[in-house]
């Protein structure tokens, strides 16, 4: 039997994202986390953590996150201008900051921008770390909207690897 081109090209394609070892796959049960007064937050746009939530887990769960020793410098911004001075002179180095994977493979400080400056300051070639991977973090976002434009927006960033 002979088989037209046009069948063989109707043919299912696979999907490069479902296969992708680190796809997200968006979860309908999907519930945000809620902002009580006092936690502290991150937001990067339409993204929103509650890293209150997240540093207590973080703490909570050692095992999952160990603490890890990173370059300074390159963590130094231009924030840096907009930090509070005061805050900056009290910050304690020795706290690990917060680093969440914001595309694979490239982290982004969402907990300690102060540290991290105080820390360059004084000369500091490293800081103590936490690492948060997209796949962990996800559940620290605050709102349906923000959970369901990262997973697209993480999914799009596998694709330009």
């Amino acid at each position: 039997m002979l088989t037209s081109s046009k069948s063989k090209s109707m043919k299912k394609r696979k999907n490069p994202i479902k296969e992708h070892p680190r796809a997200l796959r968006l979860d309908p049960a999907f519930t945000p986390l809620p902002v009580d007064k006092g936690d502290e937050c991150f937001v990067n746009g339409i993204f929103e953590f509650n890293v209150t939530r997240m540093l207590a887990f973080i703490r909570a769960n050692p095992d999952k996150f160990p603490v890890e020793k990173v370059e300074v410098q390159p963590l130094r911004s231009c924030l840096a201008e907009r930090l509070d001075e005061k805050t900056i002179q009290g910050a304690d180095v020795s706290i690990p900051i917060v680093l969440v994977e914001i595309s694979p493979g490239y982290f982004n400080v969402i907990d300690g921008n102060h540290r991290v400056e105080k820390a360059g300051r004084e000369g500091l070639k490293t800081i103590a770390a936490w690492r948060v991977r997209a796949e962990q973090h996800l559940v620290f976002l605050t709102s349906v909207r923000a959970y369901e434009a990262y997973v697209n927006y993480w999914n799009v960033k596998l694709l330009e690897l």
